[in-house]
């Protein structure tokens, strides 16, 4: 979920309360708060407390709300996982600790640590290499696994081979989750379960509907529904994200402001060329 700032650049709470309840009732399971979506790097803890208790509020009986706890800073992130597990949520988001780039044992031994911190919050990977530099290893994937409430990995690096590894040498019940909405469908294929998506802003629905095609074995279906939306799922990484996915939220009417420094809003290419697909898929 991205985080809406008001003009002023704070953090606008009314509409990110507005915006969840549309994400939980328009196809979203799960809302996944502060993440990289949601501009963690650039707001304070307070902030994402308040968030955490915003969107939980918003959603209590219609979704899951997952926080985004994680930091490159071991001790950091156990802090907040147990500030935000004791507002009851239903998860962590544990992201590869980025820019100090620890060798696989570091890794192991950090979200370890997190995870013996907080026993009874669930925990999932994040591995996002080209955000943080360094790739969680599956090797590695799979000693975490054993780790009873280490649950699942969102796992972004783009490689299904990897996945597969994953998938081959983990329990049944370890979730792994597509990070790449244009990957979401070909992870399906290879034992994946979902997807921690940027397109759902937009189009819930249809992924839902073509998660829900795949697992019934309508499988062209789900097929067809990917290539309808591929051209959104390329949009909206046409820059960082989530500055277009922010912008395409305006398009719809959405008051949800611009990024927070050092991202900015996007070049007017990039936005006709966004304003393009939308108008192609029907979502302006």
């Amino acid at each position: 979920m991205i985080t809406p700032f008001s003009e002023d650049g704070r953090v606008n709470y009314t509409i990110a309360e507005k915006l969840a309840t549309h994400l939980a009732e328009n196809g979203t399971d799960t809302l996944v708060v502060c993440g990289t979506t949601g501009e963690s790097p650039a707001l304070s803890w307070d902030e994402e407390y308040e968030l955490f208790r915003v969107v939980q509020q918003a959603v209590a009986g219609k979704a899951q709300v997952i926080a985004g706890t994680g930091s490159n800073s071991t001790h950091e992130a156990i802090q907040a996982t147990q500030k935000a597990a004791k507002l009851g949520l239903d998860g962590s988001l544990q992201v590869v600790p980025y820019y100090n780039k620890p060798p696989q044992s570091g890794l192991y031994q950090h979200f370890k640590a997190i995870a013996e911190a907080t026993p009874d919050l669930p925990m999932v990977l994040y591995n996002i290499p080209g955000r943080t530099g360094q790739n969680l290893q599956p090797e590695t994937v799979i000693r975490l696994a054993e780790i009873p409430n280490i649950v699942a990995i969102k796992e972004a690096s783009g490689n299904l081979d990897q996945a597969s590894q994953i998938r081959r040498s983990t329990p049944v019940e370890f979730a792994i989750y597509s990070g790449d909405d244009s990957l979401t469908l070909p992870l399906l294929s290879v034992g994946g379960q979902g997807v921690v998506s940027v397109a759902s802003h937009l189009v819930g629905l249809q992924l839902q509907s073509m998660l829900q095609a795949f697992f019934v074995g309508q499988v062209q279906s789900a097929i067809n529904i990917h290539l309808q939306l591929f051209p959104l799922f390329k949009a909206l990484f046409l820059t960082t994200n989530p500055i277009p996915v922010k912008a395409a939220l305006q398009l719809q009417g959405w008051q949800v402001g611009s990024p927070r420094l050092p991202l900015t809003p996007p070049p007017d290419e990039l936005y006709q060329s966004l304003k393009s697909v939308m108008t192609d898929l029907s979502l302006i």
